[in-house]
Protein backbone atom coordinates (compact mmCIF):
# COMPACT_ATOMS: atom_id res chain seq x y z
CA UNK A 1 0.00 0.00 0.00
CA UNK A 2 1.32 3.20 -0.91
CA UNK A 3 1.63 6.09 1.97
CA UNK A 4 -1.48 8.76 2.04
CA UNK A 5 0.54 11.83 0.51
CA UNK A 6 -0.80 14.31 3.18
CA UNK A 7 1.69 16.13 4.52
CA UNK A 8 2.35 18.69 7.49
CA UNK A 9 4.45 21.55 6.49
CA UNK A 10 6.43 23.15 9.37
CA UNK A 11 8.22 26.64 9.02
CA UNK A 12 9.96 28.29 11.53
CA UNK A 13 12.49 31.45 11.65
CA UNK A 14 14.72 32.93 14.84
CA UNK A 15 17.39 34.01 16.06
CA UNK A 16 20.52 32.11 14.85
CA UNK A 17 22.26 29.91 17.59
CA UNK A 18 23.73 26.68 18.24
CA UNK A 19 21.42 23.42 18.66
CA UNK A 20 18.34 24.66 16.69
CA UNK A 21 18.78 22.12 13.98
CA UNK A 22 19.31 19.32 16.88
CA UNK A 23 15.97 20.80 18.87
CA UNK A 24 13.85 20.42 15.72
CA UNK A 25 15.16 17.04 14.86
CA UNK A 26 15.25 15.82 18.21
CA UNK A 27 10.96 17.45 18.21
CA UNK A 28 10.16 15.48 15.46
CA UNK A 29 11.70 12.30 15.88
CA UNK A 30 10.20 12.06 19.67
CA UNK A 31 6.48 12.70 17.65
CA UNK A 32 7.34 10.03 15.30
CA UNK A 33 7.74 12.53 12.62
CA UNK A 34 8.46 10.93 9.38
CA UNK A 35 10.49 13.51 7.65
CA UNK A 36 10.02 13.95 3.72
CA UNK A 37 11.40 17.07 3.28
CA UNK A 38 14.44 19.28 5.15
CA UNK A 39 15.80 22.65 4.03
CA UNK A 40 17.61 25.10 6.44
CA UNK A 41 19.38 28.55 5.87
CA UNK A 42 21.52 30.22 8.69
CA UNK A 43 21.95 33.79 7.49
CA UNK A 44 25.25 35.62 9.04
CA UNK A 45 24.17 39.10 7.68
CA UNK A 46 20.65 39.40 9.92
CA UNK A 47 21.68 36.34 12.13
CA UNK A 48 18.54 34.42 11.66
CA UNK A 49 17.71 30.78 10.75
CA UNK A 50 15.61 29.70 8.90
CA UNK A 51 13.74 26.16 8.16
CA UNK A 52 11.22 23.73 6.37
CA UNK A 53 10.48 20.83 7.03
CA UNK A 54 7.99 18.28 6.04
CA UNK A 55 6.39 15.28 7.19
CA UNK A 56 3.69 12.91 6.58
CA UNK A 57 0.44 13.11 8.30
CA UNK A 58 0.34 9.69 8.73
CA UNK A 59 3.60 9.32 10.44
CA UNK A 60 1.97 11.06 13.68
CA UNK A 61 -0.77 9.78 16.35
CA UNK A 62 -2.23 13.12 16.59
CA UNK A 63 -3.91 15.74 14.30
CA UNK A 64 -2.69 18.61 13.01
CA UNK A 65 -3.83 20.98 15.80
CA UNK A 66 -1.75 19.13 18.37
CA UNK A 67 0.61 19.04 15.93
CA UNK A 68 0.42 23.22 15.62
CA UNK A 69 0.26 23.24 19.45
CA UNK A 70 3.91 21.24 20.48
CA UNK A 71 5.61 22.85 17.49
CA UNK A 72 4.69 26.55 18.86
CA UNK A 73 6.05 25.46 22.19
CA UNK A 74 9.57 24.76 20.60
CA UNK A 75 9.17 27.79 18.94
CA UNK A 76 8.95 29.46 21.89
CA UNK A 77 11.68 28.14 23.22
CA UNK A 78 14.00 29.35 20.70
CA UNK A 79 11.92 33.16 20.21
CA UNK A 80 11.02 32.37 17.19
CA UNK A 81 9.05 35.04 15.44
CA UNK A 82 7.82 33.43 13.06
CA UNK A 83 6.38 29.32 13.47
CA UNK A 84 3.79 27.78 11.37
CA UNK A 85 2.40 24.51 10.44
CA UNK A 86 0.12 24.04 7.41
CA UNK A 87 -1.50 20.89 6.32
CA UNK A 88 -1.90 20.10 2.28
CA UNK A 89 -5.24 18.38 2.71
CA UNK A 90 -6.64 22.09 3.34
CA UNK A 91 -6.10 23.23 -0.08
CA UNK A 92 -4.93 27.27 -0.39
CA UNK A 93 -7.15 30.00 -1.56
CA UNK A 94 -6.46 32.49 -4.40
CA UNK A 95 -7.95 35.45 -5.14
CA UNK A 96 -6.97 37.32 -8.65
CA UNK A 97 -6.77 41.08 -9.19
CA UNK A 98 -6.68 41.90 -12.90
CA UNK A 99 -7.12 44.88 -15.33
CA UNK A 100 -7.57 44.34 -19.53
CA UNK A 101 -4.40 42.61 -20.21
CA UNK A 102 -4.65 38.78 -19.89
CA UNK A 103 -1.81 36.84 -20.25
CA UNK A 104 -1.07 36.26 -16.76
CA UNK A 105 -4.24 35.21 -15.58
CA UNK A 106 -4.72 33.01 -18.26
CA UNK A 107 -1.17 31.52 -17.63
CA UNK A 108 -2.71 31.30 -13.86
CA UNK A 109 -5.95 30.10 -14.83
CA UNK A 110 -4.91 27.11 -16.84
CA UNK A 111 -2.33 25.86 -14.87
CA UNK A 112 -4.75 25.96 -11.98
CA UNK A 113 -6.68 24.01 -14.60
CA UNK A 114 -4.06 21.49 -15.26
CA UNK A 115 -3.70 20.63 -11.91
CA UNK A 116 -0.45 21.98 -11.62
CA UNK A 117 -1.69 24.25 -8.88
CA UNK A 118 -2.57 22.77 -5.29
CA UNK A 119 -4.97 25.52 -4.20
CA UNK A 120 -8.59 26.86 -5.55
CA UNK A 121 -9.24 30.03 -7.28
CA UNK A 122 -11.72 31.22 -5.58
CA UNK A 123 -12.86 35.00 -7.51
CA UNK A 124 -11.00 37.23 -10.42
CA UNK A 125 -11.65 41.24 -9.78
CA UNK A 126 -11.13 43.33 -12.56
CA UNK A 127 -11.38 47.18 -12.62
CA UNK A 128 -12.39 46.93 -16.21
CA UNK A 129 -14.59 43.80 -17.70
CA UNK A 130 -12.33 43.05 -20.31
CA UNK A 131 -11.55 39.62 -18.87
CA UNK A 132 -14.95 37.99 -17.48
CA UNK A 133 -15.24 35.93 -20.04
CA UNK A 134 -11.49 34.95 -19.15
CA UNK A 135 -12.58 33.84 -16.11
CA UNK A 136 -16.22 32.10 -17.16
CA UNK A 137 -14.46 30.01 -19.83
CA UNK A 138 -12.59 28.37 -16.47
CA UNK A 139 -15.38 28.56 -14.12
CA UNK A 140 -14.21 31.07 -12.31
CA UNK A 141 -16.78 33.80 -10.86
CA UNK A 142 -15.80 37.53 -12.04
CA UNK A 143 -16.45 40.85 -10.07
CA UNK A 144 -16.31 43.64 -11.90
CA UNK A 145 -15.35 46.85 -10.09
CA UNK A 146 -14.60 50.05 -11.93
CA UNK A 147 -11.72 52.24 -10.03
CA UNK A 148 -12.19 55.55 -11.07
CA UNK A 149 -9.51 58.25 -11.30
CA UNK A 150 -10.66 61.21 -8.69
CA UNK A 151 -10.08 60.31 -5.26
CA UNK A 152 -13.24 59.60 -2.98
CA UNK A 153 -14.46 56.79 -5.96
CA UNK A 154 -11.30 55.53 -5.77
CA UNK A 155 -11.58 54.81 -1.88
CA UNK A 156 -15.33 53.15 -2.71
CA UNK A 157 -13.92 51.00 -5.32
CA UNK A 158 -10.99 49.63 -2.96
CA UNK A 159 -13.63 49.34 -0.04
CA UNK A 160 -15.64 47.14 -2.09
CA UNK A 161 -12.61 45.17 -3.36
CA UNK A 162 -11.47 44.76 0.29
CA UNK A 163 -14.71 43.13 0.93
CA UNK A 164 -14.72 41.04 -1.87
CA UNK A 165 -11.64 39.61 -1.21
CA UNK A 166 -11.74 39.51 2.57
CA UNK A 167 -15.45 37.34 2.42
CA UNK A 168 -13.32 34.56 0.34
CA UNK A 169 -10.32 34.58 3.56
CA UNK A 170 -7.43 33.88 0.70
CA UNK A 171 -4.30 32.78 1.30
CA UNK A 172 -2.78 34.86 -1.68
CA UNK A 173 -4.29 38.13 -3.28
CA UNK A 174 -2.32 38.04 -6.75
CA UNK A 175 -2.30 41.10 -8.62
CA UNK A 176 -2.08 39.90 -12.29
CA UNK A 177 -1.32 42.38 -13.77
CA UNK A 178 -4.07 44.87 -11.92
CA UNK A 179 -2.45 48.22 -12.47
CA UNK A 180 -3.82 50.36 -9.59
CA UNK A 181 -1.43 51.00 -6.52
CA UNK A 182 -3.10 49.32 -3.70
CA UNK A 183 -3.73 51.44 -1.02
CA UNK A 184 -1.64 51.75 1.72
CA UNK A 185 -3.95 50.27 4.56
CA UNK A 186 -4.96 47.27 2.32
CA UNK A 187 -1.10 46.68 1.90
CA UNK A 188 -0.85 46.15 5.79
CA UNK A 189 -3.90 44.04 6.14
CA UNK A 190 -2.69 42.05 3.15
CA UNK A 191 0.50 41.89 4.11
CA UNK A 192 2.43 38.93 3.50
CA UNK A 193 -0.29 37.54 1.19
CA UNK A 194 -0.64 40.23 -1.02
CA UNK A 195 1.49 39.79 -4.32
CA UNK A 196 2.46 41.47 -7.70
CA UNK A 197 4.13 40.48 -10.87
CA UNK A 198 6.17 43.64 -11.61
CA UNK A 199 6.75 43.74 -15.49
CA UNK A 200 10.72 44.94 -14.68
CA UNK A 201 13.91 43.96 -13.24
CA UNK A 202 13.43 45.22 -9.15
CA UNK A 203 14.94 47.39 -8.09
CA UNK A 204 15.29 49.36 -11.63
CA UNK A 205 12.73 50.63 -13.15
CA UNK A 206 10.38 50.89 -10.93
CA UNK A 207 6.77 52.58 -11.58
CA UNK A 208 5.13 52.84 -15.01
CA UNK A 209 6.52 51.59 -18.21
CA UNK A 210 9.24 49.75 -17.02
CA UNK A 211 10.34 48.54 -20.41
CA UNK A 212 10.57 52.04 -21.58
CA UNK A 213 12.49 53.10 -18.92
CA UNK A 214 14.69 50.25 -20.11
CA UNK A 215 14.44 51.05 -23.82
CA UNK A 216 15.30 54.49 -22.77
CA UNK A 217 18.65 53.29 -20.94
CA UNK A 218 19.26 51.04 -23.49
CA UNK A 219 19.68 47.70 -21.20
CA UNK A 220 21.05 44.71 -22.76
CA UNK A 221 18.74 42.39 -20.33
CA UNK A 222 15.19 43.27 -19.09
CA UNK A 223 13.04 40.78 -16.73
CA UNK A 224 10.04 40.93 -14.15
CA UNK A 225 9.88 40.36 -10.62
CA UNK A 226 7.22 38.83 -8.39
CA UNK A 227 7.27 40.63 -4.80
CA UNK A 228 5.26 40.65 -1.90
CA UNK A 229 3.42 44.30 -2.01
CA UNK A 230 4.28 46.88 0.51
CA UNK A 231 3.23 50.65 0.61
CA UNK A 232 5.93 51.76 -0.96
CA UNK A 233 5.79 50.96 -4.52
CA UNK A 234 7.75 48.14 -6.14
CA UNK A 235 9.88 47.80 -3.19
CA UNK A 236 8.64 44.93 -1.42
CA UNK A 237 10.19 41.63 -0.12
CA UNK A 238 11.13 39.84 -3.64
CA UNK A 239 10.25 36.43 -4.33
CA UNK A 240 11.05 35.23 -8.02
CA UNK A 241 12.77 37.34 -10.65
CA UNK A 242 13.97 36.10 -14.26
CA UNK A 243 15.75 37.96 -17.36
CA UNK A 244 15.64 37.58 -21.22
CA UNK A 245 18.43 39.25 -23.51
CA UNK A 246 17.30 42.06 -25.95
CA UNK A 247 19.76 44.24 -28.13
CA UNK A 248 19.77 48.00 -30.09
CA UNK A 249 17.14 46.39 -32.64
CA UNK A 250 13.84 45.64 -30.02
CA UNK A 251 11.55 48.55 -29.89
CA UNK A 252 9.65 49.03 -26.68
CA UNK A 253 6.82 47.46 -28.01
CA UNK A 254 9.12 44.32 -28.63
CA UNK A 255 10.03 43.88 -24.91
CA UNK A 256 6.49 44.21 -24.19
CA UNK A 257 5.61 41.51 -26.35
CA UNK A 258 8.30 39.57 -25.37
CA UNK A 259 8.67 40.50 -22.07
CA UNK A 260 5.24 38.49 -20.90
CA UNK A 261 6.58 35.55 -21.13
CA UNK A 262 8.75 36.05 -18.30
CA UNK A 263 5.79 38.13 -16.45
CA UNK A 264 3.98 34.59 -16.57
CA UNK A 265 6.06 32.56 -15.78
CA UNK A 266 7.96 34.42 -12.88
CA UNK A 267 4.77 35.09 -11.20
CA UNK A 268 3.98 31.70 -11.40
CA UNK A 269 6.96 30.43 -10.04
CA UNK A 270 6.47 33.25 -7.29
CA UNK A 271 3.17 31.74 -6.38
CA UNK A 272 3.50 28.55 -6.45
CA UNK A 273 6.57 29.26 -3.61
CA UNK A 274 4.26 31.09 -1.81
CA UNK A 275 1.27 28.57 -1.90
CA UNK A 276 3.79 25.41 -0.99
CA UNK A 277 5.33 27.61 2.02
CA UNK A 278 8.76 27.92 0.82
CA UNK A 279 9.08 31.56 1.57
CA UNK A 280 9.76 33.25 4.56
CA UNK A 281 10.65 36.48 4.97
CA UNK A 282 13.94 38.37 6.86
CA UNK A 283 13.01 42.17 6.59
CA UNK A 284 12.98 43.30 3.09
CA UNK A 285 14.61 40.32 1.71
CA UNK A 286 13.25 36.59 1.27
CA UNK A 287 14.63 32.99 1.71
CA UNK A 288 13.00 30.99 -0.99
CA UNK A 289 13.64 27.10 0.06
CA UNK A 290 13.44 25.01 -3.42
Amino acid sequence: MSPDPRRYVLTLSCPDTTGIVARISGFLSGIGGWITEAAYHSDPESGRFFTRQVIRADSLGFDVEELRRRFHTVGRELSADHVRVTDTDVRKRIVLLVSRQGHCLYDLLSRWHAGEMAADIALVIGNHDDLAGVAEMFGVPFAHVPVPAEAEGKRAAFARIAKLVDAEQPDAIVLARFMQVVPPELCAAWDGRLINIHHGFLPSFRGAKPYHQAYVRGVKLIGATCHYVSAELDAGPIIAQDVMPVDHTDSPADMVRRGRDIERAVLAHGLLAHLQDRVLRDGLRTVVFS
